[in-house]
């Protein structure tokens, strides 16, 4: 079992700013590896190259022209084409196209936020911390409990709680009991496969959690690293994958519930602070991969194997 560390601290000690020289080979060996779960979306949803090559010039010249402009003057076509390789003639058209919209998903961050606050409230809790059900409206609870309807009025008055109870349902969240009580079916917000809201979460948790390491990597960077590491384990068994993924599962939970009860506290606290405001994402992944059989165990196992005559009598 081994763990990976990037420049990232674990400890979130402060570090001293990375000074360096860009690495180009060493860019594009991990670039040819992140390349390849890439490749297997694209095919698996009908996207071919040159309508890819088309989205990365232009997430080249947009980036050129957020992050690397010149104080007080922005980018010329001509720095952004030096910067990126683009031609000159294309980063003026491409400047001029309108950035791909979000993946369209209004009741996602919404939806998403009132199970965050179910799990990480104590009022909606039971002893043991995990979610109550919860009365739909106030008259089918018992008075003084929380309810459903109260859940979701303090997270947003701007949508009514049988828009959001429909949803969560839709998105196999929560069940509604024919006693009238929502029940949570899973810790956290896991929208079923295969829909608008799974590709949402793909493009923010991937993106962000690659914009963490590119961070830590950039030769310029100033402050300290961000958190970016894993474990790994191999020559495992199937049984063991498993159980390993079950157990993954419920660190996450675990460290999902504290993590969103201190996130409540610190945006109570932000409400009334002055200055830029920021997002954060904590996040978990979990993946396992067939291993690639050795050179040398792959030609014995594919030698032929000789016939043994036995001698004649």
């Amino acid at each position: 079992m081994s763990n990976h560390s990037s420049p990232g601290d674990l400890n979130g000690e402060v570090a001293q700013a990375a000074v360096g020289l860009p690495e180009p080979t060493l860019a594009a060996e991990a670039i040819a590896r992140v390349l390849q779960p890439l490749a297997r979306l694209m095919i698996d949803h009908g996207l071919q190259l040159p309508s890819m090559v088309d989205l990365i010039k232009k997430a080249l010249v947009d980036e050129a022209a957020r992050a690397y402009g010149l104080a007080d003057k922005g980018s010329s076509d001509t720095r952004i084409s030096l910067l990126t390789g683009v031609h000159r003639k294309d980063v003026r058209h491409l400047r001029d196209v309108p950035a791909m919209q979000t993946i369209s998903t209004p009741m996602v961050p919404l939806a998403a936020s009132v199970v965050a606050r179910w799990i990480s409230e104590p009022r909606f809790l039971n002893a043991d911390q995990s979610a109550r059900p919860l009365a739909r409206t106030p008259r089918r609870g018992v008075p003084g409990e929380a309810d459903f309807t109260s859940l979701v009025g303090e997270v947003s008055r701007d949508v009514g709680a049988r828009a959001v109870l429909d949803e969560l349902v839709r998105l196999g969240s929560v069940e509604l009991r024919d006693d009238g009580f929502v029940v949570l079916k899973t810790i956290g917000f896991v929208p079923n496969e295969g829909r608008s809201e799974s590709f949402h979460f793909l493009a923010a948790n991937v993106a962000e959690h690659l914009a963490a390491a590119v961070h830590n990597l950039a030769p310029d960077r100033v402050g300290p690293p961000k958190l970016e590491q894993s474990a790994f384990s191999q020559d495992l068994s199937v049984v063991q994958v498993e159980q390993l993924q079950q157990l993954a599962r419920r660190l996450w939970a675990k460290s999902l519930q504290q993590f969103l009860q201190t996130a409540t506290v610190a945006e109570q606290r932000s409400v009334a602070q002055e200055g830029p405001k920021y997002r954060v994402r904590f996040g978990v992944y979990f993946n396992d991969t067939q291993q690639d059989v050795p050179a040398a165990n792959a030609q014995a196992s594919a030698a032929p194997k000789k016939n043994k005559r036995k001698p004649k009598p």
